[in-house]
């Protein structure tokens, strides 16, 4: 018998790293076919999946690479802007993301939608939904709303969770305690020890970024130190 998908990409995760594949707004490596090519050496290198950012470098990734595809489109800069709406959770939907990442938090949808909308939409298109969340209580209400996986993607970047330089272990070792379904770490992980922490906590699977994916923002690292 064919496990349920949800079952199966949760097999697929546990225990392994998924890598963010992004550039932001400007950055010279914002570019399709560059991003792609950052997934398909994530997939070389061992990753199970990998987290994209609009519709045609989902689209791009998901006709390159044999990983399943995050995908998460994001729109603006304030407020709700990681998938902010169902429109932009069903765009990424045909254009074959097989996990739509969407930001659960309490705060208000541009659309007026709540995030159950949201859930409901996405799995009808029958994608599932990673849920990206700030806080122990937004991860309860989002597991409870149907996510499939739930994310610390935003502790840290919303009022009300801790500012913090290293990853939000806390908070990965209370949902995982809290939610049943996969607890995913990502935010702020910069090493591979500290993403072995992530999994010792409770992760079911770990995202890294900025450490792998973004060399401008390394580079600016370095030439910092260098000046101290």
């Amino acid at each position: 018998m064919t496990p349920p998908p949800s079952l199966a990409l949760a097999d697929a995760l546990e225990g392994r790293l998924i890598v963010s594949c992004q550039a932001p707004p400007g950055d010279p490596m914002r570019h399709t076919d560059t991003l792609v090519r950052m997934a398909r050496a994530a997939r070389a290198g061992g990753a199970a999946a990998v987290r994209v950012n609009e519709p045609e470098v989902v689209a791009a990734t998901v006709a390159a690479v044999e990983l399943p595809v995050i995908g998460l489109w994001k729109d603006g800069d304030t407020g709700v802007y990681i998938t902010p709406s169902v429109r932009h959770a069903l765009a990424l939907v045909e254009a074959g993301a097989a996990v739509v990442a969407a930001d659960a938090t309490v705060r208000p949808r541009p659309d007026g939608s709540t995030f159950a909308d949201l859930v409901a939409a996405v799995h009808a298109a029958g994608a599932q939904v990673m849920a990206d969340v700030s806080t122990l209580e937004e991860g309860r209400e989002a597991a409870a709303q149907g996510a499939d996986l739930v994310s610390t993607t935003l502790s840290g970047y919303v009022p009300g969770s801790p500012r913090q330089t290293a990853p939000d272990l806390r908070l990965v070792a209370e949902l995982a305690a809290a939610v049943r379904v996969p607890v995913v770490a990502e935010g702020r992980i910069a090493t591979p020890a500290q993403a072995a922490e992530a999994l010792a906590a409770g992760a079911s699977s770990v995202v890294v970024g900025t450490a792998i994916t973004a060399p401008t923002a390394l580079t600016k690292l370095f030439v910092e130190g260098l000046a101290l």
